[in-house]
């Protein structure tokens, strides 16, 4: 045998040999070629918010900073009883295209209209998204739920059209109103859906599936009632699904969602809805996986993101738990990660989500909402520790 030959032959055993298999490992490296000046900090909106959102808000400001996160923050004092959303504040986050948000609470009738609603409209953030997940170490009444709730988030009923025809009649685009209902004393209601936005929020959910790896798109609608409108969410869905021939496509009732959501969550994956039923069924798949104060979330659309607790926080305005100190910053530490990950620094995002994973795993660490008793700042301190 030649001399080459020999070399060849030495070379293919070392190569094949289980020693370089052992050195080698199963992970496989990826290098994520960044284009130049990416590492440069960028500046995030902050709105801290009402009741805990300066607790929450404050807890995801400690991480970043302990983790040099390549981020800075430029925070507003706003609140949900204001009429508006401050000027600068829309400015503020049109310039920087990302927002961190606490808690708005949103008072109960009087005319005030909803801030969070308003920021949505204004930014045309069409695209809502909450994932609903197991995290483990969490007891919860099932297992294996990891659900991505994508919910159309500028019209509908949410829309907010609604006016007092005259004193004591209220017109409302909501719901139905039923035979044999007085019209002076209930709402006469319809929907409000188009084809573009349906179009869009559809294309929103199957383009996600598609980058994530999801397997199934599921709509929720009650087209069984509401022909028109649904119906043509439904038809907008239908079409879109075309294009994804990778991708299953099936449709459920929002009754009937509702029932196998808290019997059988594991047949979901990522479903997408109009407006009001996104809400409900986030906040119910976020009860089942482990309650509000851990599931991340964002409002996106074509140009700008607002981070904020993925399902609705009832307990925004407590004052007995800002005042205690003990609200769960869990759900913006996960949120944030979201944000990293929205401006390309998936490695800080990695770190902290595993970090959480870490503290929640353990147990030392919780606050009430989770079976603990833990303050706000022991929970954020033990996430920093566990920062590899």
């Amino acid at each position: 045998m030649s001399q080459m030959a020999r070399r060849s032959t030495q070379l293919l055993k070392h190569l094949i040999s289980p020693r370089s298999e052992s050195s080698l490992g199963s992970k496989r490296w990826v290098t994520y070629m960044h284009r130049p000046g990416d590492g440069t900090p960028r500046p995030v909106t902050m709105i801290p918010g009402d009741g805990i959102g300066p607790l929450v808000t404050g807890a995801v400001e400690q991480v970043m900073e302990a983790m040099h996160a390549p981020v800075y923050f430029e925070k507003f004092d706003v609140h949900g009883d204001m009429k508006a959303v401050p000027t600068e504040v829309l400015e503020s986050i049109r310039k920087n295209k990302v927002c961190l948000k606490g808690g708005l609470v949103t008072p109960m009738g009087g005319g005030v209209s909803s801030l969070n609603v308003q920021l949505r409209k204004e930014l045309d953030l069409y695209a809502s998204l909450v994932n609903c997940f197991n995290l483990p170490g969490l007891p919860t009444r099932h297992d294996n739920v990891d659900i991505v709730v994508i919910r159309e988030n500028t019209e509908g009923e949410y829309a907010g059209l609604e006016h007092e025809v005259v004193p004591g009649v209220v017109e409302s685009l909501k719901k139905e109103a039923h035979q044999g209902e007085d019209i002076s004393l209930s709402s006469q209601t319809s929907q409000v859906i188009t084809k573009f936005c349906s179009e869009r929020i559809a294309k929103y959910a199957f383009e996600y599936a598609y980058l994530n790896n999801r397997k199934k798109v599921t709509a929720v609608h009650k087209a069984n009632i509401m022909k028109l409108a649904d119906g043509l969410f439904l038809e907008s869905c239908r079409e879109v699904a075309t294009k994804y021939p990778g991708i299953k496509y099936n449709e459920i009732i929002v009754d009937n969602c509702c029932m196998q959501l808290v019997s059988k969550p594991e047949q979901f994956d990522v479903m997408v809805t109009p407006n009001l039923y996104g809400n409900l069924v986030a906040n119910t798949a976020a009860g089942i996986a482990g309650g509000t104060g851990v599931m991340p979330g964002g409002n996106v659309g074509a140009e700008h993101a607002v981070f904020e607790q993925g399902a609705s926080a009832g307990n925004v305005g407590n004052d007995k738990i800002a005042a205690q100190k003990t609200a769960n910053p869990v759900a913006l530490l996960l949120s944030s990660a979201m944000m990293l990950r929205h401006l390309q620094f998936p490695a800080f995002a990695d770190r902290l989500e595993t970090a959480v994973e870490k503290v929640i795993l353990e147990g030392k660490y919780r606050t009430k909402d989770l079976g603990g008793k833990s303050t706000t700042q022991e929970v954020v301190d033990a996430v920093i520790d566990a920062l590899d």
